[in-house]
């Protein structure tokens, strides 16, 4: 989401760690999530060259959006070859883009996301039309082969783990470590879809050892 903040609502951010603004339209501090819940829990606030913006990350305790969707950005500009240069805004609820937007909706390519989020939505969308009955003499997709089959899909992470590690070993360079790397995050991806863990959860895993001894992490996993 985007909002506007003074010197002050800042200051409460970083004091309380609750993304705190100030609403033009009601001339009073607003901290986001007073009346809704919605809060956002700020991790990080970053400050741009200028000095005139900031970036907050932040995990939210709910939709960002006063619509209900999770993101205020599920609508696109495309540019149409008119001769013009002419600008159309597509949203996601035009039967195109999702079911968006609102709790649950699915805003497809409509919402910016970053890269393995957007193949995690990819992967979500290919699990989810497994489940339908398939068109005459349509094929499964290979995602769609490794969701039906844990067995296959173990052994694939397996094979592109070693696969990576090979390419160390045998100094095949960065071009083939990058290619199976991307292997090994993809078919990992797709046996976490079978579990139902969503990459969202891998992350607060991650956050939450920010500043944690790997060695004492190690150490007071539970056996």
């Amino acid at each position: 989401m985007q909002a506007y903040c003074d010197r002050a609502s800042l200051c409460e951010t970083v004091q309380t760690g609750l993304a705190t603004f100030w609403s033009r339209s009601r001339r009073e501090r607003w901290c986001k999530g007073e009346t809704s819940d919605n809060y956002l829990r700020v991790n990080s606030v970053h400050v741009d060259c200028d000095g005139d913006a900031v970036v907050m990350t932040a995990v939210p305790d709910g939709p960002s959006c006063h619509t209900g969707a999770r993101t205020c950005w599920f609508s696109r500009a495309d540019v149409v070859a008119d001769g013009m240069g002419s600008l159309v805004q597509r949203s996601a609820n035009d039967g195109r883009g999702g079911e968006g937007p609102g709790p649950g909706g699915s805003w497809g390519s409509l919402a910016p996301r970053p890269t393995l989020l957007a193949l995690e939505d990819e992967i979500r969308a290919r699990a989810a039309a497994a489940s339908k009955p398939p068109e005459e003499g349509a094929r499964p997709s290979w995602t769609q082969r490794l969701l039906a089959d844990p067995a296959l899909c173990c052994s694939k992470v397996r094979e592109e783990a070693d696969e990576l590690c090979r390419a160390h070993e045998d100094a095949e360079g960065k071009v083939r470590t990058a290619s199976e790397a991307a292997d090994l995050l993809y078919h990992a991806m797709v046996l976490m879809r079978i579990e139902g863990v969503d990459l969202e959860d891998v992350l607060a895993e991650l956050r939450g050892r920010f500043g944690v001894s790997g060695v004492d992490e190690k150490a007071a996993r539970k056996k």
